[in-house]
């Protein structure tokens, strides 16, 4: 069993800044897919990583602006966010797959990923 925890959200005023944080990615389940959700949608899937060394990507939607990474001795990824603004606002999860949920066409799915945290709101506001 994996189990998925995430951290860090909050409120900030459009323009700031908020990183999020993750654990419990494993040797089986490498790969670490970011997610948000609003009431009534879908869940979007914003940026993903490989953990154990492969690379990150951020989705067109939040690219420039959002940066996944990992800290391999804290076993912990990160979502750096900034330069946020209002339709960020969601509820915003961190989820565990096999590496094969890390490939091009999967990546920002969430039918891949298996393990999921429980949720950290983020609310951007002035």
């Amino acid at each position: 069993q994996v189990h998925m925890v995430v951290s860090g959200g909050g409120s900030v005023l459009p323009g700031g800044s908020l990183r999020l944080s993750c654990t419990g990615p494993t040797v089986e389940y490498p790969c670490v897919g970011w997610f948000r959700q609003t009431p009534g949608k879908e869940r979007d899937g914003i940026a993903s990583i490989k953990t154990r060394g492969g690379s990150g990507y951020s989705a067109a939607s939040v690219q420039g602006r959002f940066t996944v990474s990992e800290d391999f001795a804290k076993n912990t990824v990160y979502l750096q966010m900034t330069d946020l603004k209002p339709e960020d606002t969601a509820m915003y999860f961190c989820a565990a797959g096999p590496v094969s949920a890390c490939i091009l066409n999967r990546r920002f799915s969430s039918d891949f990923y298996e393990f999921w945290a429980q949720g950290t709101q983020v609310t951007v506001s002035s």
